[in-house]
């Protein structure tokens, strides 16, 4: 019986949740990226996390990390080559909530770098 999946720990719902190539027709097939593969896009290509600390932030192992972003990357790749539209939606996780210091997701002194969206509160 294999083990159930950890919710991933996720800052911040994406700005922007769709996004279709300029003169491709939207009923096309769209490419489904979880919130919790942007998340590790996020992380480790924009704020330049480690695997090892993108799994301490997302509260899931390294090897976890490893496999979500290597999906993320074939869907980003499939997207970026064949001119499909995207789509982020859906996954196992969950919302850091950030109430206190010590919650949430777990690098809390590294919160206003990692999203600076947020205020003391947790809201957007």
């Amino acid at each position: 019986m294999p083990r159930p999946k950890k919710c991933r720990r996720v800052c911040c719902m994406p700005q922007f949740r769709e996004f279709v190539p300029v003169n491709r027709d939207t009923e096309s097939h769209f490419v489904v990226l979880t919130v919790d593969e942007y998340e590790t896009i996020r992380l480790i290509d924009k704020m330049g996390l480690s695997q090892e600390e993108c799994g301490e932030y997302m509260k899931i192992a390294r090897t976890t990390v490893q496999q979500i972003y290597t999906n993320a990357r074939k869907k980003l790749a499939e997207v970026l080559v064949d001119g499909l539209p995207l789509k982020i939606e859906g996954g196992d996780y969950t919302l850091c909530d950030s109430k206190s210091a010590h919650d949430g997701c777990g690098l809390c002194k590294r919160r206003k770098h990692i999203c600076p969206k947020l205020n003391n509160k947790g809201d957007l």
